[in-house]
Parts: C-alpha cells; sequence; structure tokens
C-alpha cells in the first residue's frame, strides 16, 4: 500500500533530509524510512509537504503535467488591489517567461499559528492577504509574481496540493494516509 505523509512545515526548515543543520531539515520531523519529499517548498515558506513511499506516486505529485493545483496563502506588504489581482490571475511575465494563469482572490486575515520568527512589519506600511492557486511550479513563483505585482510577499503558507491539504495540522506535525498507487 502506498502511503502520503501531510506535512506542516514550519518556517526555516529545509524540504530535504541533509544539509545544514539537522535540526533545520525534515530528518528533525520526518522519522518514518523510505519517505521522500514529492516537490519543493522553500525555506522562507511554511505549510503543506506531501512525502511518500511511493516514487511513482512522487513523481505524479510534483509533475507539473498532472497539474495538481497548489493553493497558497500570501501576506503581502501593502494594500492590495484589483489590478494587481487581475494580473496574478491573467499571469505574469517573469524572468524566466511567462506564468500560466493563476486563480488569485483578496482574503481576510486567515487564522494562523504563529510565525517564529514573526514576519518584519513596517508601522507606516499596510498588508494585506491574498489566496492563490497554481498550476505549474516555478522556484519561488509565488513570491515573484507578487513582486512583479507591487505587492511582495512577507509569509507564504501552502494549504493545498491537489486534493491532499493541511487541515488542522500545526507546524512540525505529520498525518500518514494510505492511497492507491499511481
Amino acid at each position: 500500500m502506498s502511503q502520503i505523509l501531510l506535512f506542516n512545515k514550519p518556517f526555516g526548515v529545509l524540504s530535504q533530509f541533509t544539509g545544514g543543520d539537522k535540526s533545520q531539515t525534515l530528518a528533525a520531523y520526518i522519522t518514518q524510512p523510505g519517505f521522500y519529499a514529492a516537490g519543493r517548498l522553500d525555506k522562507d515558506s511554511e505549510g503543506l509537504l506531501l512525502l511518500t513511499n511511493d516514487g511513482k506516486l512522487q513523481q505524479f505529485i510534483a509533475n507539473p503535467e498532472f497539474k495538481q493545483g497548489k493553493t497558497y496563502l500570501a501576506q503581502v506588504e501593502g494594500d492590495i488591489d484589483d489590478v494587481a489581482i487581475n494580473r496574478l490571475q491573467q499571469g505574469v511575465l517573469l524572468n524566466d517567461g511567462p506564468t500560466k494563469r493563476a486563480q488569485a482572490a483578496r482574503i481576510s486575515a486567515p487564522q494562523l499559528w504563529e510565525r517564529v520568527p514573526p514576519i518584519r512589519q513596517r508601522k507606516l506600511i499596510p498588508t494585506s492577504w491574498l489566496e492563490l492557486t497554481l498550476f505549474e511550479g516555478r522556484n519561488r513563483q509565488v513570491r515573484r509574481m507578487t513582486a512583479a505585482v507591487g505587492f511582495p510577499t512577507l509569509r507564504l503558507i501552502r494549504l493545498r496540493i491537489g486534493d491532499w491539504d493541511i487541515g488542522d495540522l500545526q507546524p512540525g506535525e505529520t498525518r500518514m494516509l494510505d492511497v492507491a498507487g499511481a
């Protein structure tokens, strides 16, 4: 039976088992042998990371050809406007080419766990939140997209990959699921 491990990756943790300080890698949190990350989530981002013990399933989850939508919450610097939201929805030109269309909407500030360390906040500049769903996976894509429309990302949390979501997992927590093989 194939298994998927849902993991709420804390801020500052690498999406790998080796390299650097062990306390800042998956090795500090994932003790089940034979599980490998299906995709990445950068060190400065939080939220859902999927790991699996099935190589074909890992490929299916990580490969953008299979269009597993990835949904993020982004706290951005500034009061994001409809013009920026529309640009995100249409796709943004980045230095490595145009992005695909994204689903994007401004949302109210969500109820979340505290981030350690907290984001930097500037007294005179407000922040706002948006929910973004992407159907491709470029390096630091959400951060680059929000910056390209004039609203740099301060905090980024992945909530969902395809049919799997973070649910009520707190940072550092995992949940094991049995799934049919890919």
